[in-house]
């Protein structure tokens, strides 16, 4: 029964990414402001069935924060909408001469921005990311099948339904952005081990034993990153305030997201001058400090921090501190125990700053700012589908544009190869 159904999505959706790739950006922008317009009209159908997954989890205990993110209101509602309308007011990132040469022979080539194609989208708990991923899959070209998490069913499903109902105003295939119709962990299964023939990529977005399930189980290409282990390195030249609200900003503004700082490390020569500023503000705030024997010495009121510290991903009011011998050991601690995802660097040294953009291998790196900057929608990208760290294909915030491949288009006058 699994299996007919997703092959049926699998090669509707096929069928669909074909049309889609031929039509124009302003048809699939139609499309796109036609289903804001439909969210927004449909907003007590979608308030609804959000109260209805809102009663369900209630029942299942889940946690605080895991209700905060599948709750719905009018604010939410109309920022999906407003996110859809800025996903329409980006460029077409399709058809764009990404580069062009000729040789000496005469041939003329250019390479051209094309639809991946297919793309699987397995989230948790959000239903915004239904509207989210499939605008972004929509402006870019490509065909959706979405699976969302069981706790936002419900939700997920009457956005889904204002989505259908833009794409056929458009005059566009429905087909073009497919929802999972079922919470069986089966269907998860067979969409990463058996839709090979249908899906050119899978983009997880959630927690990180949903995305380790998909990349282990995955066949097709897999666009994601596992953990959010950021940082935040007080460079000896680091003015204090500024320090103080760029480490509370990026630890505590939300502490569940991926780009939340979960380790700062402070030069020894301005611990005395830095840590008592910023460690108050985090204590403050509600923050747990574990630290190193250096901060722990300094600060009473830190935990000394474990081996694993350095290495965990909180998402929680915690974070981890070290002292460090200056940025070598700074960049060797982010290499060890990193994600990859995304550092900071306070300081007023630029050289510094440039040593550490050039050191650091992590897709986002910020001087002098937020780590909770690592965001599409911040980017100007008008919304992310999520962060990859990977180093093939898409790297940092995936946006429209990261949803293209390329073809070489080659113009020539009657050569021939000798």
């Amino acid at each position: 029964m699994i299996a007919n159904t997703m092959n049926l999505m699998g090669a509707a959706a096929r069928r669909a990414a074909a049309g889609l790739a031929l039509t124009s950006g302003e048809q699939r922008n139609a499309a796109l402001l036609a289903a804001a317009a439909a969210i927004r009209q449909g907003r007590a159908e979608i308030l609804a069935a959000n109260a209805r997954d809102m009663a369900e989890a209630n029942e299942r205990g889940l946690s605080g924060s895991l209700l905060d993110r599948l709750m719905l209101d009018e604010e939410r509602i109309e920022g999906m909408a407003a996110g859809i309308e800025a996903v329409a007011g980006m460029h077409d990132p399709l058809g764009r001469v990404l580069a062009e040469w000729e040789r000496p022979n005469g041939l003329s080539i250019q390479r051209v921005s094309v639809p991946l194609g297919v793309i699987g989208i397995i989230y948790e708990s959000r239903p915004n990311v239904t509207a989210d991923a499939a605008a972004l899959c929509l402006k870019s070209g490509n065909a959706a099948i979405l699976r969302g998490g069981s706790e936002s069913f419900h939700s997920s499903q009457a956005i889904y339904q204002c989505l259908r109902e833009g794409l056929a105003a458009a005059s566009i295939d429905a087909d073009a952005v497919q929802m999972v119709a079922t919470t069986d962990r089966a269907a998860v299964g067979y969409l990463l081990s058996s839709m090979g023939e249908w899906l050119d990529v899978v983009v997880p977005r959630g927690g990180k034993s949903l995305i380790k399930r998909v990349q282990e189980e995955a066949r097709v290409p897999v666009i994601g990153h596992l953990e959010g282990i950021c940082h935040v390195y007080l460079h000896e030249a680091a003015e204090a305030d500024m320090a103080r609200d760029i480490v509370l900003n990026a630890k505590m503004r939300r502490t569940g997201i991926c780009g939340a700082a979960e380790t700062v490390l402070l030069d020894r020569s301005a611990a005395e001058r830095l840590l008592p500023v910023v460690a108050a503000a985090l204590i403050d705030a509600g923050c747990e400090i574990r630290g190193d024997a250096t901060v722990c010495a300094m600060l009473p009121a830190a935990v000394a921090a474990s081996e694993d510290d350095w290495s965990t991903e909180y998402l929680d009011a915690i974070i981890s501190m070290r002292v460090v011998d200056g940025i070598d050991q700074a960049i060797e601690h982010i290499a060890t125990y990193g994600s990859g995802h995304t550092e900071c660097i306070v300081t007023a040294d630029n050289s510094a700053a440039e040593r550490f953009f050039r050191d650091v291998d992590s897709a986002i790196l910020l001087q002098n700012a937020s780590t909770q900057f690592a965001d599409g929608g911040e980017f100007g990208m008008g919304a992310e589908i999520g962060i990859a760290t990977g180093r093939v294909h898409a790297r940092g915030p995936v946006g429209a544009d990261q949803l293209t491949s390329y073809k070489y288009v080659v113009r020539g006058s009657g050569q021939t190869r000798p």
